[in-house]
């Protein structure tokens, strides 16, 4: 850690590649792709005439990430059959979505120490871009779509298996639906043939940087509001009481149709 603070002490540099292909456990024949793969579009900005956007974008690594997103969904996609054959495409589609979500890689990208060799403008330095989940998510898209133009397919499968090694062999269909509350209240709702939940914004409260949601899910039975940072937050929150509610009515009341399954409503 020491070691990567001190070579990005001049955020002009080219940050020690040496150090960062041995964090990959990947050797780059056309390092070029890799120097791109760590550069934010406003670094890229900084070096090129105002209005630039052609010359900008051969700089950065927006269409990096955009190849390794793809790339990404493949391999998981592909790991994820061969571990779970008999896996319905709902349990496999549950788990891929946790696998590739922006949590999941800015995980990696922080055990990965990334965010160190990242090369922003003055701006984007000044706002903590390095510790921003976001952009840590989208350097490992990068660094992914990289190393499959660089090594091809089997070298992208190596690297996405090293970097999400523990959240690979920790996935499960099990976790990934009980994550997954949206999914899981629609499919208790159509599993009884009841219409699909609906969701509305009730409340937007706090400064532009620190947004709380109040979200409401209604559906025939009843509502419920959640609240979270983010309007996907604060549904899921919302979905999540509402499954809660459900089996705290069934305790109480003793769901009794559950004892038959050939029983009819």
């Amino acid at each position: 850690m020491l070691i990567i603070q001190c070579v990005l002490k001049n955020p002009e540099t080219i940050p020690d590649l040496d150090l960062l292909e041995t964090v990959l456990a990947y050797n780059f024949k056309d390092r070029a792709l890799l120097e791109r793969a760590i550069t934010h579009r406003s670094w890229a900005h900084e070096k090129v005439a105002p209005g630039d956007e052609r010359q900008a974008r051969k700089l950065h690594n927006e269409s990096l990430e955009f190849l390794g997103d793809s790339v990404l969904g493949l391999v998981v996609s592909n790991y994820l059959c061969g571990s779970y054959p008999g896996g319905t495409e709902g349990e496999l589609s549950r788990m891929k979505h946790r696998l590739v979500s922006a949590p999941t890689l800015a995980k990696a990208s922080q055990g990965l120490k990334l965010g160190n060799f990242l090369r922003f403008g003055r701006g984007e330095e000044k706002s903590g871009g390095r510790q921003k989940n976001a952009l840590l998510a989208d350097v490992f898209e990068a660094i992914t779509g990289a190393i499959f133009l660089d090594g091809g397919l089997e070298a992208a499968t190596r690297f996405v298996c090293h970097a999400l090694r523990d959240e690979l062999e920790g996935a499960d269909p099990l976790s990934a639906a009980k994550a997954d509350y949206k999914t899981m209240l629609q499919e208790r709702l159509q599993a009884s043939r009841r219409p699909a939940p609906r969701y509305a914004v009730i409340e937007t409260l706090g400064p532009p940087h620190q947004r709380i949601f109040h979200v409401e899910v209604s559906w025939d039975g009843g509502s419920i509001q959640g609240e979270g940072h983010s309007i996907k937050a604060a549904e899921a929150a919302a979905a999540r009481a509402a499954l809660e509610g459900m089996k705290l009515d069934e305790s109480e009341n003793g769901d009794e149709s559950s004892d038959d399954p050939c029983s009819s409503t």
